[in-house]
This record gives structure tokens, sequence and C-alpha cells, in this order.
């Protein structure tokens, strides 16, 4: 998987790389947008090893997300643009990431019944490749009448880049949010059980973006990314149950609660059984608006004059 996706982005860089000469204007219009404060809001989506369609779980494609599962998240980032055709983002995002066995007929799901919610925080750095732009200067005034006074700002691209995350998988009993991660409800870190994760990993960000320019200053666009994480723990679950009557002994009765939910096919779901899918680390998916505000130059009050690296231009 991470192969192809590796294979995709360079093919959609060389793509850009040959679209430069036909998709961008020869004038320097682009340079009037180097530098960008963004704000974005939307929805954030789990893919991993709980929840899900009706069918056996897959963290490779958007077609398993349990939409009924999507919460919301939001997000501040600096773009600065350093060639007409690439640019660099950094961005600070968070949100919640949830899903639910009991929203799935999928039998051996449905049977499972975990569920969990985490809250995300994502810091990722992105180097963005330009696809298309059309990024013209208008008019110095609106004249009823004069055509091409307007300025054209839309920009298609796509990028990748690497993020570090901070996660915390939670379960709920009585009403109440539980922190999973101490409760080791796979035998972390006792005989014959796996290691003990870490609520802090990396993620590699996978996306495609459109901005459209709504004034001189101000531009709106939409972004959906894709994120691959390091970690098959983002939903607490990875290998196999483990004997509930240790993990009480060890961490108590939550742990032992928390490890094994199965609601019907209980013989499915002893210790030794499967209980996620190691080799297949989960992932995530933002679909988010966002709004760009061009910082590169101001409007001088009261002027039409705008300053642009410290000239005047008229």
């Amino acid at each position: 998987m991470k192969y192809s996706l590796i294979a995709i982005t360079l093919m959609l860089t060389v793509f850009a790389s040959a679209q430069i000469s036909s998709n961008f204007n020869s004038s320097k219009n682009w340079s009037l947008n180097k530098k960008e404060i963004f704000f974005t809001i939307g929805g954030t989506h789990f893919l991993g090893d709980l929840g899900g369609l009706d069918r056996i779980g897959t963290t490779r494609s958007p077609v398993d997300i349990d939409w009924n599962m999507t919460r919301l998240g939001g997000g501040l980032g600096y773009r600065y643009r350093f060639r007409p055709m690439w640019s660099w983002s950094a961005q600070l995002y968070g949100g919640f990431l949830r899903g639910d066995d009991a929203n799935t007929n999928e039998i051996i799901r449905r049977s499972r019944n975990l569920s969990f919610r985490s809250p995300i925080i994502e810091f990722s750095n992105r180097i963005e490749a330009i696809l298309y732009a059309k990024e013209t200067r208008g008019a110095r005034y609106k004249i009823q009448g004069l055509k091409g006074f307007r300025s054209n700002s839309e920009l298609i691209y796509v990028f990748s880049g690497i993020s570090g995350i901070y996660f915390n998988p939670q379960g709920r009993v009585d009403g109440t949010w539980v922190n999973l991660q101490p409760l080791r409800t796979e035998g972390q870190g006792l005989p014959n059980g796996p290691e003990e994760y870490s609520r802090l990993t990396l993620a590699i960000p996978f996306g495609l973006g459109i901005k459209i320019g709504i004034g001189r200053f101000w531009r709106v666009g939409l972004e959906i990314i894709y994120n691959k994480t390091f970690s098959d723990y983002i939903d607490d679950v990875s290998t196999e149950y483990y004997d509930p009557s240790v993990l009480a002994n060890e961490f108590g009765q939550e742990s032992a609660y928390f490890s094994n939910t199965a609601s019907e096919n209980l013989n499915w779901f002893t210790p030794g059984q499967q209980r996620g899918n190691p080799r297949d680390n989960d992932a995530y998916l933002f679909s988010n608006i966002t709004f760009l505000r061009n910082i590169t130059y101001t409007k001088t009050r009261g002027s039409s004059r705008i300053r642009w690296k410290g000239r005047t231009k008229f």
C-alpha cells in the first residue's frame, strides 16, 4: 500500500511539472500570493479496525467510512509559496475520531461489539505541487462595463508531507469515557502480550485541494486529506484477546471489561483469538472547507495603493 501511495504522489508531481507551461500565466502574479494564513473546518473520518461498513475492515480506502461516526475538526495554519508551482504549509489541527462495531451488519464486527473515541491533535508539514493556477490582477477601479476588472485566483494542487499526532483512545461505560491505554486491554507489557504503545505517533498525509478567490485578499477552498499513521492503536485495537482474569488481576475490572465486549458468538472472541489486524495500521480522513487570507501585501487604509514587499504599487 505505501509503495502505491508513493508512486501516485510521484506521478502527480511529474504531471504537475509537465503542465506548468500550459496552466500558468506568464506574469509573476503568483508572487502576490506568496504568504497566506488559513483557517479550516470540516469532518473527521476514522479508517481502522473498529466500525465501518458491512464488510471486513480496511484502512486502504474511504469506501469503508462509517459516515454516522463523522465528527467535527478544525485548525489553522500558514502557507508559503516559494515557486510558481510549489508551496510549503504548516498546520495545527484538532478534532475527534470515532468508531463503533454496532453500526455494521458484518457478522464478525457486529459480534465483537467494540467501540472507541479519541481526541486527535495533529501538527503537519506539507509540500504542495500546484497542478493548475489562474492568477491575474484586475483593474484598479471597478468601472461599469469594463471587462476584466476582476481579479482571478484559482488553484488546484496535490500534497504530501509528515505529521506528528497525539491521540488518546477512550471507551464508554455508564455514560463515562475512560482512557484505554493505561488499561492495557491486549495485555501490553505482560507475558506473551504486545509492547506498550505510545499516544504519540507519526502520519503521512496525502491530499488534493482547490482554492478560489473571493476577493483581493481572501480565498475559499476544499481539501480532502488521507492520513496513514504509524500506529495501529488509534482505536486501542490491534492484536489478540488476552486472558481477562489476568487483566482484571493486573489492571482492574475495567481492563477486563473493555478488552472484550462481545455481544454474540462469544466463542469467536476468546484469549488468543484475533481482536484486530496488526499488519494494517490505522488511518483517518479529513474533508475540510478552508478560508485563506493573503498576507503578502496590504492595502493602505484610505487609499487605493497596495504595499507589497516594502514597495508601493498603483
